[in-house]
C-alpha cells in the first residue's frame, strides 16, 4: 500500500481492536472456558495475519490451539507474549 493514512488508520485499528479482545481472552482464560478462548483468539488471527502482524497472529494461533487442549496455563503465557506484541506494534505505529 502506498496510502501512509490508510496503514496508519489500519493499523490503529487493529490494535484497537486486538487490545480489546486481549481483554476479553483474559478473561475466557481465567474462567477456562475453551469455546470462548478459541474464538476470540480466531477472530483475532485474521485480523492480525491480514494487516501482516504475524508474530501476533502466530501468538493467537498458540492461544487458540492450546485452548481446544485446555491448557490454559500456556494460553495465559501466549496472551502475556501478545499483549507484548501489541505494545511493540504501537511503538511502531507512532513513527509512521
Amino acid at each position: 500500500m502506498d496510502d501512509e493514512e490508510l496503514i496508519r488508520e489500519l493499523l490503529a485499528a487493529l490494535i484497537e481492536d486486538t487490545s480489546r479482545q486481549a481483554q476479553l481472552l483474559a478473561q475466557a482464560i481465567r474462567e477456562e472456558d475453551a469455546p470462548k478462548c478459541a474464538k476470540l483468539a480466531h477472530y483475532s488471527k485474521g485480523a492480525c495475519a491480514n494487516l501482516g502482524a504475524l508474530a501476533a497472529a502466530s501468538l493467537l494461533q498458540n492461544i487458540e490451539s492450546r485452548a481446544a487442549t485446555g491448557d490454559f496455563a500456556e494460553c495465559g503465557a501466549s496472551l502475556e507474549a501478545l499483549r507484548q506484541q501489541i505494545e511493540r506494534l504501537r511503538t511502531e505505529a507512532e513513527v509512521l
